[in-house]
């Protein structure tokens, strides 16, 4: 890992998230542990601020009253009276109550432990599938795995939760990314207009789809999207319908085929730690919280004071945006001994990949399910895999890769 010379008269220049050092996105763990070192509460140019530390996040994210998830305000002059504007300020992450506790509500009675563990069958067959046919995909010697394998896993499972055609699936991935780069703390115009397109041509499809399931349907148990149309009492709005699907699938696919990509590459960066899973796959499911710990595949979120606040020592004014550091936070060395080495017999392990308080991800234990099965299988069936290329995905927020090519080995 690359080092900073520390330089305590100089924390103002410590990271400024409109314009990051040109190595940040290839390694941000220095300027994340430095952050915490000098200026765990940073301001930005913008009057913003950056928050680092564990326990900071920890208590704003259970504090909804005085640290807001509705982003209207600062969404408005961002994307202004568009598609993206109306998908993000409608969705369940970027709301408060009553909307919030209305939708997940609904989300939460299809996320059931009884329901994710009747998934495991058909998931093992998924994975166990798509790992027969990696041989097929490789060439000389090597294959993309976030092509043919990470991002596969959770495009089908989320697909199923919907009960989509198994041909209607392949543009999810393209949507999401659009979507949700939308989010990156500086956007091109370009990139503003392809969500925008992304956020029209997914909201076209559901339209269809949810007729569809009006006239035909679903087991509401195993059917989100049938449960979100029956529900009872006060129900969604169309509009709230559609946005709430569009953010469950962008949710579900991207962190997990991020998940899943960054821990066979922090596995083959770190060969001890591998060796021990492959002698003891028991760990495997300490290893995925630790794999999501080390690497988080969200690492950043945002909170907008509704009053004054005392924060690390400072005074924040009312309609202050914060930005959460959650991949800085996942290192912080005041609750993760050796916070920056893997461990994956790490216990306990607070670590906040899936946020905290209300807002905690409401699939966490499917993309738990999802990563023990997806990791322990591909290692079972290619222990000596090596990583061949990495190509980095350009974004702050969201840490994966866009592509990760694998020699599967002997």
């Amino acid at each position: 890992m690359g080092r900073i010379r520390l330089n305590r008269k100089a924390n103002a220049n410590v990271l400024d998230l409109t314009n990051p050092p040109a190595d940040f996105i290839e390694d941000p763990y220095p300027y994340y542990r430095r952050l915490r070192e000098l200026s765990p509460l940073l301001a930005q140019p913008d009057g913003s601020y950056l928050v680092a530390s564990h326990q900071a996040l920890d208590s704003i994210y259970k504090d909804t009253r005085r640290f807001s998830s509705d982003k209207k305000s600062a969404f408005k002059p961002r994307f202004g009276d568009s598609p993206l504007y109306e998908h993000h300020t409608t969705s369940l992450v970027f709301n408060d109550p009553p909307l919030h506790t209305r939708v997940r509500k609904i989300m939460v009675g299809a996320m059931t432990p009884r329901a994710i563990a009747g998934m495991e069958t058909a998931l093992v067959v998924l994975v166990d599938t798509l790992l027969d046919e990696l041989p097929t995909h490789t060439q000389n010697n090597e294959l993309d795995i976030v092509t043919h394998y990470a991002s596969q896993i959770p495009l089908n499972v989320i697909g199923n939760l919907f009960d989509m055609p198994l041909d209607e699936r392949e543009p999810l991935r393209d949507w999401s990314l659009a979507i949700l780069g939308a989010l990156e703390p500086t956007i091109s115009p370009e990139e503003k207009m392809a969500g925008d397109m992304a956020v029209v041509a997914f909201c076209d499809y559901l339209e269809k789809l949810v007729a569809d399931r009006k006239r035909h349907p679903g087991d509401p148990e195993t059917d989100v999207l049938t449960r979100l149309i029956q529900t009872e009492g006060e129900k969604l709005s169309q509009i709230e319908l559609l946005q709430n699907c569009i953010f469950t699938l962008n949710a579900g696919h991207e962190t997990t085929t991020n998940l899943i990509a960054n821990a066979l590459n922090s596995l083959h960066e770190n060969p001890d730690e591998k060796q021990r899973l492959l002698n003891q796959d028991t760990i495997i499911t300490t290893a995925i919280d630790e794999l999501l710990r080390f690497e988080s595949p969200n690492q950043l979120g945002n909170r907008m004071t509704t009053e004054p606040v005392s924060l690390l020592g400072k005074t924040i004014p009312e309609g202050c945006n914060l930005h959460l550091m959650i991949g800085a936070a996942n290192r912080d060395s005041a609750v993760f001994e050796e916070g920056e080495r893997l461990n994956l017999t790490r216990a306990p392990n607070k670590h906040l990949a899936f946020a905290g308080g209300p807002h905690s991800c409401l699939g966490l234990n499917l993309a738990r399910m999802e990563g023990r099965i997806a990791i322990g299988r591909f290692l079972a069936r290619y222990p000596n895999y090596r990583v061949t290329k990495q190509v980095r995905s350009h974004r702050l927020r969201f840490r994966g890769f866009t592509q990760l090519n694998l020699s599967l080995g002997d």
